[in-house]
């Protein structure tokens, strides 16, 4: 057997060292050696030298006893272990000053935090929730939500209810044809809640106490800002200001202004988005309609309007001056 066969790289590490590696290694050191001829299964040995030639006759090997082969494989990972202590040390001393500072100051937060994942975002609204002592402002866009959304939702509302924090939130008009977001709005009745529905809303925000918010950061909610500059905030809260005056209680009718031709007013909001450009999936988004529900609405517009086409549908839209009256 040549040199180059023992030293062939085995697939392990000296942690797990193969069955015919620990098996020769035994027998070596039973015997006091072993015949170069039989390492042809374990190249390990040599590699992770458990084994060194013998001296007095170069085709045996003499095993290394195991206190000294241990030895030499800890001796790197001391060295490392000193090392990574000695920055350590080094780290805590550069940063000492800096801390005495910080502990002297005021004390500090972070204007804005990344959340990833909806573990880490249930988890801050959870503590929020928690720490929240006098209101909480929510805009919820689109159309009904599923059970375990609501259930979560009746969670968190009836814990700041109970201890007199005032809810206000906001729904798109579509909810009110939502018997699960309709029999939520009942369960956490009480004088501190308000519930508002408007045709269309912004993305989804959260404030509590006018001190913290959230919002979104990804189409797919997976990924939430939260938010603690005083400014930030505030300017959040004017947003929701201007919504809520314009929104209608939940259990009120909406008025609408009489429209021609019997047009109603989600007809309307979906004509205004036409004309701004917007295909389907977007006007459905938009209001918080399934993208089945707002094409029925565009072709009951296109036969109000006698549209044979979009393209003919938004001239008639324009028109027909029914984008002209407020709603």
């Amino acid at each position: 057997m040549t040199t180059s066969h023992i030293k062939t790289t085995h697939p392990h590490g000296i942690t797990e060292l193969c069955e015919a590696g620990g098996r020769l290694y035994a027998t070596a050191l039973r015997s006091g050696r072993i015949a170069r001829s039989e390492l042809e299964p374990a190249p390990c040995l040599m590699e992770f030298a458990l084994l060194h030639p013998d001296p007095d006759d170069p085709g045996w090997l003499r095993p290394v006893p195991p206190a000294a082969a241990l030895a030499q494989h800890l001796h790197p990972i001391e060295r490392e272990i000193q090392e990574r202590r000695r920055h350590s040390v080094e780290l805590t001393e550069s940063f000492e000053p800096f801390m005495d500072i910080s502990a002297q100051g005021p004390p500090m937060t972070h204007a804005i935090t990344v959340l990833e994942g909806v573990n880490r975002i249930n988890a801050a609204l959870d503590l929020a929730t928690t720490e929240c002592r006098t209101e909480v402002l929510t805009v919820q866009p689109g159309g009904g939500r599923n059970e375990d959304q609501l259930s979560k939702s009746l969670e968190r509302g009836l814990s700041v209810v109970h201890r007199g924090v005032r809810i206000r939130t906001l729904y798109q008009h579509t909810v009110r044809h939502s018997p699960s977001t309709l029999a939520y709005a009942e369960r956490i009745a009480n004088d501190n809640v308000e519930i508002r529905t408007l045709e269309e809303l912004i993305e989804r925000l959260i404030v509590f106490d006018r001190t913290v918010a959230f919002i979104p950061a990804q189409d797919d909610r997976q990924v939430a800002l939260e938010l603690r500059h005083p400014g930030l905030v505030e300017y959040l809260v004017k947003v929701f200001e201007q919504l809520w005056t314009r929104a209608a209680p939940l259990l009120e009718e909406v008025k609408y202004d009489p429209m021609p031709q019997g047009i109603s007013g989600v007809q309307r909001s979906i004509a205004q988005l036409l004309v701004e450009g917007h295909v389907d999936d977007s006007i459905a988004r938009r209001l918080g309609m399934n993208v089945r529900t707002c094409r029925a609405h565009v072709a009951k517009l296109s036969a109000a309007l006698g549209s044979s086409s979009r393209a003919q549908l938004g001239y008639l839209i324009a028109r027909s001056g029914i984008l002209d009256q407020n709603s």
